[in-house]
């Protein structure tokens, strides 16, 4: 082998230990636009306070987030992934089959969508069902024994103490955990109320493709900048973007109850969820700082009573709760197939 040659291989050499050095002393993280900014705040609190770079936070969405976190085991994967809802069966096998099998979740505190507006409208309530009809593909027919193509253009059509107002929703796309509980919280909720739907009574939330729906991306806030613009338009997210834009937009009451801190953390507001956290443990000991990141993250000083992120819209657990969720992280509580069934991170009693 000539000088030239092992001169090259050695430079090779030196720049794939670089790659890797870099890559493992910098926390990846994936996952919901919803559980973003409470992570963003952490990331930027860790590595103000331990030395260590700040964890780099993309926002994919609750589904995309999962998809590249289950994607392998290397560490050219991501050793966390925010998700607005629980992790899901059919998530967890693939984790499984591509090896990554080792997985401990946090939960991070409570989170409504909140169905909000330009808050330069009149106020606005609504009831889950005028949402549903709303939004559907097909509706129940005037004798509600059939259903037919969704014909509502405007709110009164669908309940006449309703304003003459344009049914235009913007929303979630599918690989958002927000559309997930939007759809099921929301949509197969409201169709239990509907004989007509059949087989499909509770189940049904196939979504109108005519324009009403609008999908807003993964980002929130261009949500929020759109429903500053276009006045006749209603949008969904995470409370926190809400309270972060009371300014801006306003609340939309779900069967006569404001979205609120209060009302979300007693689970008044009918479209409350839990949001989580997922490690990779794996990539304990080879990505600097993920123990002490996962840890900084689950203390009373985040995500307690009166932990910072209450500030930016969190709605902590009660103590009793986080104290197990606590005990949990702390050792490293492994997910099972019982535990997803269950849709929570801490052990089946």
């Amino acid at each position: 082998m000539t000088m030239f040659k092992k001169s090259v291989l050695s430079l090779s050499a030196v720049i794939a230990l670089g790659m890797a050095a870099n890559a493992n002393d910098q926390i990846r993280i994936v996952g919901s636009s919803t559980v973003y900014p409470f992570t963003s705040y952490v990331a930027e609190e860790f590595g103000a306070t331990t030395g260590n770079k700040i964890p780099v936070v993309e926002s994919t969405g609750t589904g995309g987030g999962m998809k590249i976190f289950c994607s392998g085991s290397g560490l050219d994967t991501p050793s966390f992934t925010n998700a607005s809802r629980p992790i899901k069966a059919s998530e967890f096998d693939t984790c499984k089959s591509n090896g990554v099998t080792a997985i401990t979740g946090l939960m991070v505190g409570f989170d409504g969508i909140a169905i909000s507006q330009s808050k330069t409208n009149p106020k606005m309530d609504l009831k889950l069902e005028h949402i549903f009809l709303a939004l559907a593909e097909e509706v129940p027919s005037k004798d509600g024994k059939s259903l037919i193509k969704n014909p509502y253009k405007y709110w009164n059509e669908i309940d006449s103490s309703l304003p003459k107002r344009e049914i235009r929703m913007i929303g979630a796309p599918t690989t958002s955990g927000t559309r997930d509980s939007f759809d099921e919280m929301v949509m197969e909720v409201a169709s239990k109320k509907f004989e007509a739907y059949g087989d499909a009574k509770g189940k049904y939330k196939k979504i109108r493709t005519d324009g009403a729906y609008i999908p807003g991306g993964e980002n929130d806030n261009l949500i929020v900048q759109q429903l500053t613009q276009d006045k006749a338009a209603l949008g969904y997210f995470g409370y926190s973007f809400l309270e972060e834009n009371h300014d801006k937009i306003q609340g939309i009451a779900l069967n006569g109850v404001e979205p609120t801190a209060e009302s979300i953390a007693k689970g008044e507001y009918p479209v409350s969820r839990s949001m989580f956290m997922y490690m990779k443990n794996a990539h304990i000991g080879k990505v600097k700082g993920m123990e002490e990141f996962i840890n900084m993250y689950a203390s009373d000083a985040m995500i307690g009573q009166k932990g910072v992120l209450k500030n930016i819209g969190l709605i902590p657990m009660p103590t009793e709760t986080l104290k197990e969720v606590q005990k949990a992280v702390k050792a490293k509580t492994l997910l099972t197939d019982d535990m997803v069934k269950k849709g929570t991170i801490l052990p089946v009693k």
